[in-house]
């Protein structure tokens, strides 16, 4: 989990309780159910976090947005990194993203694989995990920072030893 969070979304505790943004080609309301689904180009924005999907369906049996599911070609970017998947679930009370099916992490040139990505965004937590896929291990690929070369020593000559020449009368 620690690697997870180390090449992960750089949360932050701020960005959890922000206003919910969404917007997408077209919105369908279920009133008796509750449920809203907005489909075509979907978009979802919290404070620094974004949600990009297909289709998004919004469960608000208080009124308020109980869990988000995401559908489709999911990427959720965060100020330090993406990670995507093909389905999503924002479990907004705990404040907690899960992203299953081909997931992929990356942050610069690093990249974890796997299948199921769970984040805590209260916490910064991350755990993947790579049940279901072949070998059923979790894979990084990683690029370490270049490495600092330390400048050149000036090369002072050698001096050579000076010869007294000294002449008797």
């Amino acid at each position: 989990a620690a690697l997870a969070q180390s090449i992960g979304m750089g949360l932050s505790k701020r960005d959890a309780n922000a206003p919910i943004q969404v917007s997408a080609d077209r919105f369908d309301a279920e009133i008796n159910q509750k449920e809203g689904t907005y489909s075509g180009n979907v978009f979802v924005v919290q404070g620094d976090f974004k949600l990009r999907a297909d289709k998004v369906r919004v469960v608000a049996p208080s009124g308020k947005p109980d869990k988000i599911f995401a559908y489709g070609n999911v990427v959720f970017t965060a100020p330090s990194g993406n990670a995507q998947g093909d389905n999503g679930v924002y479990d907004v009370a705990p404040r907690i993203i899960t992203l299953t099916g081909k997931v992929i992490l990356t942050k610069e040139k690093n990249v974890m694989r796997g299948s199921q990505l769970t984040v805590n965004l209260v916490t910064g937590m991350a755990q993947l995990g790579a049940k279901g896929t072949p070998g059923g291990r979790v894979v990084g690929s990683f690029t370490p920072p270049p490495q600092q070369q330390k400048p050149a020593q000036p090369t002072q000559p050698q001096q050579q030893p000076t010869q007294v020449q000294k002449t008797f009368p």
